[in-house]
């Protein structure tokens, strides 16, 4: 790892800080005595803030550079955390707007993060310090969760964690904020005309884009159906209790994590497109295991589903912003946005499942990831279309 790319991995770490908000639905349920609506839309107000901030955000990027960018989002997330540090979690509309903060920084992190990275990355080195990058994204997103877990081993309560957990977070922030504000960079290849949310939605009617942006939306929402649906099936199918279902969730995740540190080592010997069509590939490997509805089967198909799901996020968007490198801002906030699929892809697979059985509404997924492997094998016809 070269100094220049530490500032931005250090973002990464940050930027997964907006994910792990997600652990604390269960305890601000507890303590505002939330009804489950209520309580989900903590996990609501920092997802919105991709569908929200990401366009916009891009077209301020392109004026105001992707370092500026980088920190704006960094001191959102340091001002979530010092508005609970500092005035509690006593009241939920404290809490709420800390949470709003987060996933607004988190959301402006991901919109210039992710090209930035190739502005201070060698030659032929983007995909590969993309998949890094997420793996770094996913110690973050991990954090809380692992605290709760030693916290639960050493005997202690979720709500004691918070005099641990924050500071953590403002610390590396605040190390994270020190260290890309000293990165000298030169941005690479910027636009000349500034620009604006049309030309931005302008690029939408390139056949390109489109595709790798309906891949992003189809990605995230095929990842959030796993993570919710994983649980559900193997407590309906194997008989396993809620608490041993939602480990499945974890050993997914933390094999995604696992598979994109491999990844980053394996984008050093093949190129971006070869290996998002062999990651597709052995995706859909892991659905046709896992649509044989035997144990031991859909244990190992969650494990190859992982592994195959790992890289494409930062494969589609390493190769996206490499054919049109002059409209990385633009191109980062229309994909940043399409993160929202994580928002109603799930709702196709829970219709499914509702018909035709938990098992079928797999299909879902696996009809997403059959999309991207299928542009994954016209990439060759695609260029700047």
């Amino acid at each position: 790892m070269k100094l220049k790319t530490l500032p931005i991995f250090l973002a990464f770490l940050c930027m997964g800080f907006g994910d792990a908000v997600n652990s604390f639905v269960g305890i601000a349920k507890d303590k505002f005595q939330l009804s489950n609506l209520e309580a989900n839309f903590i996990a609501f107000a920092g997802f919105i803030m991709f569908g929200v901030l990401s366009v916009p955000m891009g077209v301020l990027q392109d004026k105001i550079g992707k370092k500026n960018t980088l920190m704006s989002g960094l001191i959102l997330e340091v001002l979530g955390v010092a508005l609970v540090l500092v005035l509690g979690v006593n009241q939920f509309n404290i809490f709420l707007a800390a949470i709003l903060l987060l996933g607004a920084g988190s959301t402006i992190l991901q919109v210039s993060g992710n090209p930035i990275m190739r502005d201070v990355s060698d030659e032929g080195r983007y995909s590969s310090n993309l998949s890094m990058g997420q793996f770094v994204k996913a110690i973050g997103s991990f954090t809380a969760p692992a605290v709760f877990t030693v916290a639960a081993w050493k005997g202690y309560t979720e709500k004691e964690c918070w005099p641990v957990l924050l500071p953590i977070f403002a610390v590396a922030i605040a190390v994270s904020i020190v260290s890309v504000a000293s990165l000298k960079i030169r941005e690479k290849e910027a636009e000349k005309k500034p620009a604006s949310l049309g030309s931005c939605l302008a690029l939408l009617g390139k056949p390109f884009v489109l595709a790798m942006v309906l891949g992003i939306f189809l990605y995230v929402g095929a990842e959030v159906c796993m993570a919710s649906g994983l649980p559900v099936y193997f407590k309906a199918k194997f008989g396993f209790t809620p608490e041993s279902a939602t480990q499945f969730v974890t050993y997914f995740f933390i094999a995604i994590m696992a598979a994109r540190f491999l990844g980053a080592m394996i984008l050093k010997a093949i190129t971006p497109k070869a290996f998002l069509a062999a990651t597709s590939v052995f995706s859909i490997l892991g659905f046709a295991l896992l649509a044989t509805g035997v144990k031991s089967l859909s244990i190992a198909a969650l494990f190859i589903i992982a592994l195959g799901f790992a890289n494409i996020f930062p494969l589609i968007f390493s190769i996206t912003i490499d054919k049109m490198p002059e409209k990385s801002s633009e191109l980062s906030g229309l994909m940043i946005t399409a993160i929202c699929g994580g928002a109603f892809i799930p709702l196709a697979m829970g219709r499914l499942a509702d018909s035709f059985g938990n098992l079928a509404g797999f299909a879902v997924p696996a009809l997403c990831i059959a999309y991207i492997l299928t542009v994954a094998l016209t990439l060759k016809t695609a260029r700047n279309s």
